[in-house]
């Protein structure tokens, strides 16, 4: 199954990015092609304004009158699929957010193509599932395959994706999981290889070999994407909240934000789409220092406002440029050091806002194909965790999530009730009532701070009756129920049963006052 769904995943990626290059040749050359084109710098002020808004008005509607799980970067989403949802997605949802995200990407949107990909890719393993009614951990299994696999298929990054569904998405790391996630990512990486190459898509020359002065460099570098990933998150979500408060319906939102796109675009024309171009531009070091500090301010904000307005977008393509921009505009002060320290900005980047670092270390490396960097992308990328960690309580995904009262905990930890045996925690000698006590001793017991609350109830020889707890005292006192009998006695009047010996394997029906249950001895 997750050979089929690597392939389907592969496709859907193939397929976003041809809608993408059909998207953008209608919005800016007026013409129906799938051939790959740039945003043109010299569309006109009117082209360059309208264009962005004339997409976001298309979305706005398909969110409204298709589905509103289309709207967003999509990785929040299918965490929600999978932790609240049993792994469910709606056909509407695979068909419906390639296409939106193409419209949003081709006019213009600040965007990439992961976030798109990997609820499109995630909906085909999903839907798969639920044809062959499958159960909830295997449904998840295959949408987080799906993931992976679209993944893999736009940015030539297997390990990475593999890293992504075990960080971000899977919540688990059990071999259950993880052989389907790498054989439908393997699978995807092979039909990406044969149908689009297979080399890394943001290659760049070395002008120095790695030493250990660029590592130190790369953990300060890590420092400071680390505070921008925080910065970034906490303006992001802060947008969104500002939109939330207009006067008019969420419909409208996306193309009022596609209006600061244009504005932006016309400042910066390199803001406008996924920006790949600029990426390599980065690597390359083919951009004047003034072009790399407006591309960093006017794309951060271009983006942050259209995210935030509600729009389909992803957010990797953009880290990549904010954090690449970072880096290269201190590589300006650092000769020799070229195209390393954009590649440590963007898995720096990566890395606190996603709060994930291994995933964030290795998309980096394999993006650039410089394996050799390693050390150097793994020190900015746990640097700006650890900031990140320290400054935010969630990241860029897990904050959306929590704002819909979800609590969610991305660190992975050994159940401690997994590894500890029963003698280890149990009493040996556990504190009885005996059945002969008064209620109203037994409530003189309970009144004590220091007392449990619950105890269990034996007989003369020391056979186990019941249980009775503080709850069972406060209902008795508010039925004002004689305190003159004995707990034998209720036992008796309220089951009609003498003393009975419970196998603690067994768990019997319980009442208001007297529950009968297993006691561990």
């Amino acid at each position: 199954m997750s050979t089929l769904i690597g392939t389907g995943g592969a496709i859907g990626a193939i397929v976003l990015l041809r809608l993408i290059a059909l998207m953008t040749n209608l919005f800016w050359y007026q013409q129906f092609s799938f051939a790959e084109q740039s945003m043109p710098g010299d569309a006109g002020t009117l082209h360059t304004l309208a264009a962005p808004v004339l997409g976001s008005l298309i979305i706005g509607m398909m969110a409204r009158f298709g589905s509103e799980k289309i709207r967003g970067h999509g990785i929040p989403e299918a965490i929600e699929a999978i932790l609240y949802s049993e792994s469910r997605m709606s056909p509407k949802v695979a068909l419906l957010k390639p296409l939106s995200s193409a419209v949003s990407i081709g006019s213009g949107g600040p965007f990439g193509a992961e976030g798109p990909i990997i609820m499109t890719g995630g909906a085909i393993g999903s839907l798969f599932a639920q044809l062959f009614h499958l159960s909830a951990a295997e449904r998840k299994t295959l949408l987080v395959a799906g993931a992976a696999a679209g993944m893999t298929a736009i940015f030539n990054a297997p390990i990475a994706a593999v890293l992504l569904a075990l960080e971000v998405l899977l919540f688990e790391w059990k071999p259950r999981s993880l052989i389907p996630v790498v054989t439908a990512t393997v699978v995807s990486w092979c039909w990406r290889n044969a149908l689009l190459g297979a080399t890394a898509i943001f290659p760049f020359s070395l002008t120095t070999p790695l030493q250990p002065g660029h590592i130190i460099a790369a953990v300060a570098l890590g420092v400071v994407t680390g505070v921008m990933a925080v910065m970034l998150s906490k303006s992001l979500y802060r947008i969104e909240e500002l939109f939330h408060q207009l006067p008019v319906h969420w419909m409208w939102w996306p193309a009022l934000g596609s209006l600061i796109v244009g504005a932006g675009a016309l400042i910066e024309p390199r803001v406008l789409g996924a920006g790949y171009a600029s990426i390599q531009s980065l690597l390359d070091g083919s951009l004047a220092f003034r072009v790399i500090c407006s591309l960093l301010l006017v794309k951060s904000l271009v983006w942050l406002v259209s995210l935030g307005s509600g729009t389909s977008g992803g957010v990797v393509a953009p880290l990549l440029i904010i954090g690449g921009a970072t880096g290269a505009i201190l590589a300006h002060w650092l000769p020799g050091y070229g195209g390393m320290l954009v590649m440590a900005g963007m898995a720096g980047t990566l890395s606190g806002a996603m709060r994930a670092p291994l995933t964030g270390t290795l998309f980096a490396v394999e993006v650039t194909g410089h394996f050799d960097l390693l050390p150097m992308a793994l020190g900015a990328a746990v640097a700006s965790y650890a900031v990140s960690v320290l400054l935010m309580p969630r990241s860029i995904f897990t904050e959306r999530l929590a704002r819909r009262g979800h609590h969610i905990v991305q660190e992975y930890a050994t159940d401690t009730l997994e590894t500890t045996k029963a003698q280890q925690i149990m009493s040996a000698a556990p504190a009885t009532l005996p059945a002969s006590m008064l209620l109203s001793d037994v409530a003189d017991v309970m009144m004590d701070l220091t007392a449990h609350h619950h105890y269990p109830v034996v007989d003369a020889q020391g056979v186990f009756l019941a249980v009775v707890s503080r709850k069972d005292v406060i209902h008795w006192q508010l039925q004002a129920r004689a305190t003159d009998i004995t707990l034998q006695q209720l036992i008796g009047d309220e089951r009609g049963l003498s003393a009975i010996p419970i196998p603690c394997a067994v768990r019997l029906p319980t009442t208001s006052l007297v529950k009968r249950q297993v006691w561990w001895w």
